[in-house]
Formats: C-alpha cells, structure tokens, sequence
C-alpha cells in the first residue's frame, strides 16, 4: 500500500511534452486558482501512467473527461428516504445496544430495540450520509 503525506497539495492529469530538450508537466490554471499551488514555489511530484488518451493530444476526450468527472463525484445518495417503510434483517448489535441492518450497498440502518436474526417492518425517521435510523413499525411475523 502507498502511503500518502499529509502534505499532499493537488492531484490532477495533465500532459507531458517536450521542450528544447525538457518535458514540461502541465499544471492546470485551477490548482494555482483555488490555492494548491503557488507560481514559483517548488513542489515534489509524482507521475502516474494512465491509460487516458489525454497524454498524446492534450486534450480532454469525452472518455477522460468523464473519468475525471466519476473521480470527483459526490458519494452515492443513501439507498432509503425519511418516511419509507421497508423489511430489513437485523445482523448485529451496535454499541448502544440498538440493531444494525444493511440495505443496498452495504449502507447501514439503526434500528432502536431489534435483535440480530429479526426481520422486522421499519419506519426510516433519519436518514444521513452514511447511516439511517429507523423505527420498528411490525414486529418480525416469524417471533410472533
């Protein structure tokens, strides 16, 4: 595994050319503009091939555009909404004593006072980034 410095300032792609005998890395205008990089300053640098075709026009092609764009992207939205009603299964037990049921990509629902091996009805009340907090609704029909 790569280990990287807390000191890093930007990661971006750009072109290598040649010129009068040296190759030139492009830094685009944005990094200087949003303050990763100073003009003048001296910075390390690491190069990594990429299998882009930017590197032999310099140009963003709509392949490498879109591959830049899915780098940045927002994280995915959570797979549930406030309000939804939905059947999980409880796997374990989280810290606070609550059962913990995962949903579509692994995204995780607290559920308040459910056991592991439940399969109960739940009502979403909070939904964050990484986690949902929900509501029994119906008791799993198998424990009845």
């Amino acid at each position: 595994m790569v280990e990287i410095s807390d000191s890093l300032r930007a990661v971006f792609s750009a072109p290598v050319h040649e010129r009068d005998g040296a190759y030139i890395v492009e830094i685009p205008s944005r990094e200087v503009a949003h303050d990763a990089l100073t003009v003048g300053e001296t910075y390390r640098v690491a190069l990594l091939n990429t299998p882009t075709s930017t590197a032999t026009t310099g140009q963003d092609t709509p392949q490498s555009a879109q591959s830049q764009r899915e780098r940045h992207r927002e994280p995915p939205e959570p797979p549930v909404d406030e309000g939804e009603v939905r059947e999980v299964t409880i796997e374990t037990i989280g810290d606070q004593g609550d059962g913990i049921a995962k949903v579509e990509r692994g995204y995780v629902v607290i559920v308040s006072g459910a056991q592991p091996g439940e399969q109960p009805t739940v009502e979403i009340d909070q939904v964050q980034e990484n986690v949902a907090f929900a509501s029994v609704v119906e008791d799993d029909p198998r424990a009845l």
